[in-house]
Protein backbone atom coordinates (compact mmCIF):
# COMPACT_ATOMS: atom_id res chain seq x y z
CA UNK A 1 0.00 0.00 0.00
CA UNK A 2 1.63 3.46 -1.15
CA UNK A 3 1.53 6.32 1.73
CA UNK A 4 -1.14 8.03 -0.78
CA UNK A 5 -3.70 5.10 -0.17
CA UNK A 6 -3.11 4.84 3.45
CA UNK A 7 -3.73 8.39 3.85
CA UNK A 8 -6.78 8.32 1.34
CA UNK A 9 -8.34 5.51 4.30
CA UNK A 10 -7.95 8.27 7.03
CA UNK A 11 -9.24 10.59 4.90
CA UNK A 12 -12.23 8.37 4.50
CA UNK A 13 -12.44 7.02 7.81
CA UNK A 14 -13.47 10.45 8.94
CA UNK A 15 -16.61 10.92 7.64
CA UNK A 16 -17.73 7.74 10.83
CA UNK A 17 -15.90 10.04 13.70
CA UNK A 18 -18.12 11.48 16.20
CA UNK A 19 -17.38 15.29 17.01
CA UNK A 20 -20.45 17.49 17.93
CA UNK A 21 -18.47 19.74 19.83
CA UNK A 22 -15.18 20.82 17.60
CA UNK A 23 -16.91 19.22 14.04
CA UNK A 24 -13.06 18.31 13.17
CA UNK A 25 -13.97 14.74 11.52
CA UNK A 26 -10.66 13.04 12.22
CA UNK A 27 -9.61 9.52 10.86
CA UNK A 28 -6.66 7.77 11.22
CA UNK A 29 -5.48 4.38 9.33
CA UNK A 30 -2.69 2.25 10.92
CA UNK A 31 -0.72 -0.09 8.41
CA UNK A 32 0.26 -3.35 10.31
CA UNK A 33 3.64 -5.32 9.28
CA UNK A 34 1.19 -8.42 8.13
CA UNK A 35 -0.60 -5.73 5.54
CA UNK A 36 -3.71 -5.34 7.54
CA UNK A 37 -5.18 -1.99 7.41
CA UNK A 38 -7.33 -1.10 10.98
CA UNK A 39 -8.51 2.65 10.77
CA UNK A 40 -10.08 4.75 13.99
CA UNK A 41 -11.59 8.15 13.94
CA UNK A 42 -12.23 10.69 16.94
CA UNK A 43 -14.96 10.53 19.05
CA UNK A 44 -15.84 13.71 21.32
CA UNK A 45 -17.20 13.67 24.53
CA UNK A 46 -19.02 16.87 26.73
CA UNK A 47 -16.38 16.38 28.87
CA UNK A 48 -13.68 17.05 26.63
CA UNK A 49 -10.58 14.96 28.35
CA UNK A 50 -12.55 12.24 28.20
CA UNK A 51 -12.68 11.93 24.78
CA UNK A 52 -10.71 9.95 21.72
CA UNK A 53 -8.59 11.06 19.28
CA UNK A 54 -8.31 8.91 15.80
CA UNK A 55 -4.93 7.93 16.08
CA UNK A 56 -5.23 6.50 19.74
CA UNK A 57 -9.01 4.67 18.87
CA UNK A 58 -7.12 3.38 15.57
CA UNK A 59 -4.06 1.88 17.70
CA UNK A 60 -6.57 0.50 20.36
CA UNK A 61 -8.16 -1.53 17.80
CA UNK A 62 -5.07 -2.70 16.61
CA UNK A 63 -3.72 -4.12 19.50
CA UNK A 64 -7.37 -5.63 20.30
CA UNK A 65 -6.89 -7.52 17.01
CA UNK A 66 -3.48 -8.28 17.86
CA UNK A 67 -1.30 -6.01 17.15
CA UNK A 68 1.67 -4.84 19.98
CA UNK A 69 4.03 -2.83 19.74
CA UNK A 70 6.46 -2.89 16.90
CA UNK A 71 3.70 -4.33 14.55
CA UNK A 72 2.73 -1.03 13.07
CA UNK A 73 4.86 -0.15 10.17
CA UNK A 74 2.39 3.38 9.23
CA UNK A 75 -0.36 5.30 10.47
CA UNK A 76 -1.99 8.06 8.91
CA UNK A 77 -4.20 11.05 9.81
CA UNK A 78 -6.22 13.23 7.83
CA UNK A 79 -9.42 15.29 8.48
CA UNK A 80 -12.10 16.42 5.61
CA UNK A 81 -11.00 19.89 4.50
CA UNK A 82 -8.59 20.40 6.79
CA UNK A 83 -4.63 19.85 8.00
CA UNK A 84 -4.16 17.80 10.90
CA UNK A 85 -0.99 16.66 12.60
CA UNK A 86 -1.30 14.04 15.99
CA UNK A 87 -1.76 15.68 19.27
CA UNK A 88 1.03 15.26 22.12
CA UNK A 89 -0.50 12.78 23.55
CA UNK A 90 -0.91 10.46 19.95
CA UNK A 91 2.35 11.22 19.39
CA UNK A 92 3.29 9.63 22.74
CA UNK A 93 1.64 6.66 21.71
CA UNK A 94 3.17 6.17 18.35
CA UNK A 95 6.22 6.66 19.47
CA UNK A 96 5.37 3.98 22.15
CA UNK A 97 3.98 1.59 19.50
CA UNK A 98 7.37 1.68 17.43
CA UNK A 99 6.11 3.81 14.18
CA UNK A 100 8.16 3.75 11.31
CA UNK A 101 6.72 6.82 10.09
CA UNK A 102 3.41 9.24 10.58
CA UNK A 103 1.77 10.65 7.76
CA UNK A 104 -0.24 13.69 7.22
CA UNK A 105 -0.54 16.98 4.68
CA UNK A 106 1.60 19.78 5.74
CA UNK A 107 1.03 22.92 3.98
CA UNK A 108 -0.34 20.42 0.83
CA UNK A 109 2.33 18.29 0.71
CA UNK A 110 2.33 14.48 2.27
CA UNK A 111 5.05 14.30 4.71
CA UNK A 112 6.11 11.15 6.72
CA UNK A 113 8.76 12.07 9.78
CA UNK A 114 9.48 9.33 12.45
CA UNK A 115 7.52 9.91 15.77
CA UNK A 116 10.58 10.83 17.70
CA UNK A 117 10.99 13.88 15.18
CA UNK A 118 7.56 14.67 16.37
CA UNK A 119 8.26 14.29 20.08
CA UNK A 120 11.72 14.15 20.48
CA UNK A 121 11.87 13.95 24.22
CA UNK A 122 9.11 11.20 24.87
CA UNK A 123 7.98 10.14 27.66
CA UNK A 124 9.78 6.68 29.06
CA UNK A 125 9.28 4.56 32.18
Amino acid sequence: MTDEELLERATQAASEAYAPYSHLHVGAAVLLRDGRVVTGVNVENASYPLGICAERAALARAVTEGARPGDVEAVAVAAAGEEVSPCGGCRQWLTEFGVDRVLFLKRGELVSPKPEELLPDAFTL
